[in-house]
């Protein structure tokens, strides 16, 4: 009976353990690392056939994103999840195979006429699909043995849309002991979603600490803010242009102007049209929606009780297709378009800022953090010109930044959390936090009377005794390793296309104007290819 942590060990993403019991393996989470590595992550120590089933607490690709790999090399056993997490997988995982597959694609076009290796995708839609057939939805508080002495539970942990922390009860050799998995535990007085649940009793603890360090500060008033940003640009005659992630910030920006509508909240412009250019955050709306009771909060079921659906509101306008999306552009009055991606790093939202950036009337209104090196964050930043479709656009729209809606709990919200039990845990295993962070939290819960450990990736628990069974890797990642390189040869590739398009362009000075439409068409023709 033992516990061995493989992802999100002293960093942020790729959340991954896996608990051995009566020699079963169960897995709980299987994520994606985005974003920089600090260690080397241990490999499964096993055949992913060996694994004989799979908990997720929730469908951020961070925590699900390699579940269709995992398929790809063997495991064949169940996917368990609440009802509203096999909803948005089935589109996020989906979306996340098509980006996976188009990146190799485009990498082995290069490779292919250079001689180099072939890039193979980390899995394809197929995989995905066969991904999706196992898996099996177990609603909040129900408990189902998914395994001999493995009784597995869900409590909602309020972070998106059907997450959910972990309880499993394990019994072995006629020991039992309890371990919860936190899941991300999510921030309260959230829209749509209801805050989280508490717990009361496990022997150990896997918590989430990505705030541990800070507190959110006094919570602003969205409707005012984003009423005012609406009145600032409509009384000018511009639009809004709102990059936003597809899954979660999306449907809370149209929850609240739905409500802002009904109350009139922005005078003269009542009827202002809104315009959601996403697919993704399309489906994700549509599952918003239909998802099962047990997902919402009161405020959400009274609305949805009385025949009024939350998030849907006159003059929203669904844009599905490329041409749909290039209408917009047409549109005489002031309006607000919704459109990811939500750091405008790639999507139909690039599109819409080359149409509205160098419009000093305008505002784009960030609803979300912005990470260094994005085309969000330059913005953020205060640049003045920006590179679109290989065109230099004029930032003179205004620039205004919406305090969002955090979907994790602070500092305050996780030691709320973990103080719900009674009598303390055994142990709490600090995890999902940068280093620094993981470690000032494990601090304040010592202060606080808890023994805890901070893991790294291979470290394993023995559960029976509260001993530690493997020390796993120190090892930091090798910014010259394999992983590495391929990324930097993906950039440096890119980058070596964009320099041959450049020359290309410049060359054609000499052509005639016949040949200049024909480049300059074709060239448009690649853009929007991919744009859609």
């Amino acid at each position: 009976m033992d516990v061995l942590f493989l992802g999100a060990a002293r960093e942020v993403t790729g959340s991954s353990f896996l608990v051995t019991i009566n020699g079963k393996r169960v897995m709980v989470d299987c994520g994606m690392e985005q974003g920089r590595d600090t260690y080397v992550n241990q490999e499964l120590p096993q055949s992913p056939a060996m694994v004989d089933a799979l908990v997720l607490t929730h469908a951020h690709i961070d925590h699900s994103g390699m579940v269709p790999a995992l398929v790809k090399h063997g495991f064949t056993g169940p996917i368990y999840t609440t009802p509203a997490t096999q909803m948005l997988c089935e589109i996020m995982l989906m979306d996340s195979a098509h980006i996976q597959e188009s990146e190799a694609e485009w990498q082995n076009r290069k490779a292919k006429r250079s001689g180099d290796e072939m890039d193979e995708p980390i899995y394809t839609q197929d995989d995905a699909a066969q991904a999706l057939s196992q898996f099996q939805a177990l609603p909040y508080q129900e408990k189902r043995e998914i395994l001999p002495g493995c009784v597995l539970s869900y409590t909602d942990a309020g972070h998106l849309l059907g997450s959910a922390s972990v309880t499993l009860e394990l019994t072995e050799e006629g020991v039992t002991k309890t371990i919860v998995f936190s899941g991300d535990i999510g921030n309260i007085n959230q829209p749509i979603i209801k805050d989280p649940q508490y717990l009361t009793h496990a022997d150990y603890v896997v918590m989430e600490s990505t705030y541990g360090d800070r507190l959110h500060g006094e919570r602003p008033d969205y409707l005012a803010d984003l009423s005012d940003a609406l009145q600032t640009a409509f009384n000018r005659g511009g639009n809004v242009v709102i990059p936003s992630f597809a899954v979660g910030r999306t449907q809370e920006i149209l929850y609240f102007l739905r409500e802002i509508k009904e109350k009139g909240m922005v005078k003269g412009h009542e009827g202002f049209p809104v315009y959601l250019d996403s697919p993704l955050a399309i489906k994700a709306t549509n599952i918003f929606v239909e998802a099962p009771p047990t997902s919402f909060d009161e405020e959400m079921l009274a609305l949805l009780r009385a025949g009024i659906n939350p998030i849907d509101f006159p003059d929203l306008h669904i844009c599905v297709t490329a041409e749909e999306s290039k209408q917009i552009n047409f549109e005489q009055n002031p309006c607000v378009i919704i459109s990811a991606s939500g750091m405008a790093e790639a999507g139909r939202i690039r599109h819409h800022l080359k149409h509205n950036l160098w419009r000093p009337e305008a505002m784009v209104l960030f609803v979300g953090y912005q990470s260094v090196g994005t085309l969000g964050r330059q913005l953020y930043d205060g640049v003045k010109t920006v590179r679109l479709f290989n065109e230099t656009i004029a930032v003179k729209a205004e620039i205004r930044v919406l305090q969002a809606i955090s979907g994790h709990a602070d500092q305050a919200g996780l030691l709320t959390w973990i103080n719900s039990f009674n009598p303390k845990p055994q142990k709490v295993f600090v995890t999902h936090g940068e280093e620094q962070v993981a470690l000032h939290f494990e601090g304040l819960l010592k202060d606080g009377g808890y023994s805890t450990f901070v893991p790294y990736s291979g470290d394993s628990w023995e559960l029976k005794t509260d001993t530690q069974l493997a020390y796993g890797t120190r090892e930091l990642v090798d910014k010259t390793s394999k992983k590495q390189r391929k990324i930097k040869k993906r950039d440096t590739a890119m980058q070596d296309a964009l320099d041959r398009l450049s020359a290309l362009v410049q060359s054609a000075a000499g052509y005639s104007n016949k040949l200049k439409a024909k480049l300059a068409q074709q060239i448009n023709d690649l853009v929007r290819r991919w744009e859609d």
